[in-house]
């Protein structure tokens, strides 16, 4: 008899909870079923199931919803049964937290599964379900919708990289030892050879003091160069002056009928207006006097 009452029950809480024009598959009898069992009891996250075909099961307490999809749904209406109509037609997992419906393919992050005391808030529509935990970070009841038993955990990009390079690290770690211990042997003979190798090293490779010193004299020889064509240079100049001294010399010479500057560069000409004593001599003895009055007779007397 108590059998036959909790049948009838489940059988009016179906109808009341996925409405008369519903269908009522064995699905969501089994949800009604599990409603009525649970009456009067504190609600509680429902105990991870292995996952079954055409059968939503509980797969956890998660802390993230990792790459799941929030659905738009009136915030009184969430409860497992509507979220599970919401999703069903193309996802292949759901989830519930406080007043929010999520759809996914892939359950959360894997490290994101907490224990199932932290999903402990009751559902709007439904008090005596769970829909996840509300306290900080919040955490999301996740199910199984029954139509493809294996889903991989989501994980994020960036621990694809960390792990991807990690991979790579060792496996480059790896192949480095390898071939170090292929081509050099045992340590000890590995420090061996390399001793003589720093050694010899040493020995060939030029000194700082000759490095030191061959730059001292590069530099002093190229200040020489340069000392040397800046005289060069002052020389010709004043050559080439020189040489135009005595070509105006010259010149000079030839107009005002001197003799000509010698070859040894001196300048030897004869200019009469330099002598003062020449000044107020003429030329010509036998010219007629400039200071005398030829106009006028002059009387000489003579002695008898």
């Amino acid at each position: 008899m108590r059998s036959l009452a909790i049948l009838a029950g489940s059988l009016v809480a179906a109808s009341q909870l996925f409405g008369s024009g519903s269908a009522l598959t064995p699905d969501r009898v089994h949800l009604a079923a599990h409603k009525v069992v649970r009456e009067d009891k504190t609600p509680t996250q429902t105990p991870v199931e292995d996952p079954k075909t055409d059968v939503i099961t509980s797969q956890g307490c998660f802390s993230s919803t990792g790459n799941m999809t929030l659905q738009k749904m009136d915030p009184t209406s969430v409860s497992t049964g509507s979220c599970r109509l919401a999703c069903e037609d193309d996802f292949l997992a759901f989830g519930v937290t406080g007043q929010e419906c999520y759809c996914g393919n892939e359950y959360p992050e894997e490290d994101a599964l907490s224990a199932d005391k932290n999903c402990n808030h009751p559902c709007p529509a439904y008090p005596l379900e769970v829909c996840g935990g509300i306290k900080k970070p919040g955490y999301i009841s996740v199910f199984n919708l029954g139509k493809q038993l294996i889903l991989d955990n989501y994980t994020p990009e960036d621990k694809n990289k960390d792990k991807s390079d990690d991979k790579s690290k060792s496996t480059s770690s790896t192949t480095a030892a390898a071939a170090s211990t292929a081509t050099s042997g045992p340590k000890e003979s590995a420090s061996q050879t390399e001793a003589p190798q720093k050694e010899n090293k040493d020995d060939g490779g030029p000194s700082v003091a000759g490095i030191v010193a061959g730059s001292v004299v590069g530099v002093l020889a190229i200040a020489g160069g340069a000392l040397g064509v800046w005289f060069f240079m002052r020389r010709r100049r004043n050559t080439e002056i020189e040489e135009e001294h005595r070509r105006n010399a010259a010149v000079n010479a030839f107009i005002s009928g001197s003799k000509p500057p010698g070859s040894s560069g001196s300048i030897s000409m004869t200019d009469s207006r330099l002598e003062p004593g020449l000044a107020h001599r003429r030329l010509s003895d036998g010219s007629i006097a400039d200071n005398e009055d030829y106009s006028r007779k002059i009387l000489r007397v003579t002695n008898a």
